[in-house]
């Protein structure tokens, strides 16, 4: 499977099958899809989902929602006035009690 990083500072990640991207990454997803292969998924950075949000590349959001409470953290949808409609695709429970929510973009 192949990995791809969006970083502006390393420079050789040591990882099999992974590619560093420093370009827009609104612009790199794009190009990224264009091309044949699967899904396109990018976990574990809120900034970067920020701006694939904001350049419109983001079809389906698959939102892991875990029984525990917390009280800050950054938001999803920072800017709640330009939320797009969205339609529930699928629900799927764990024994864990989390649950995986998979919205499509309308």
């Amino acid at each position: 499977m192949s990995k791809y990083v969006f970083s502006t500072s390393l420079e050789d990640p040591q990882w099999q099958y992974t590619t560093v991207l420093r370009g827009d990454a609104g612009e790199e997803i794009r190009e990224l899809k264009s091309l044949p292969g699967k899904d396109i998924v990018a976990t574990g950075s809120i900034r970067l989902v920020h701006s694939l949000i904001a350049a419109g590349v983001v079809d389906e959001y698959r939102l892991f929602v875990y029984p525990v409470v917390r009280g800050q953290g950054a938001r999803l949808f920072a800017d709640a006035a330009a939320a797009q409609q969205l339609r529930l695709v699928e629900s799927r429970p764990f024994r864990s009690g989390g649950i995986l929510l998979r919205y499509r973009s309308e």
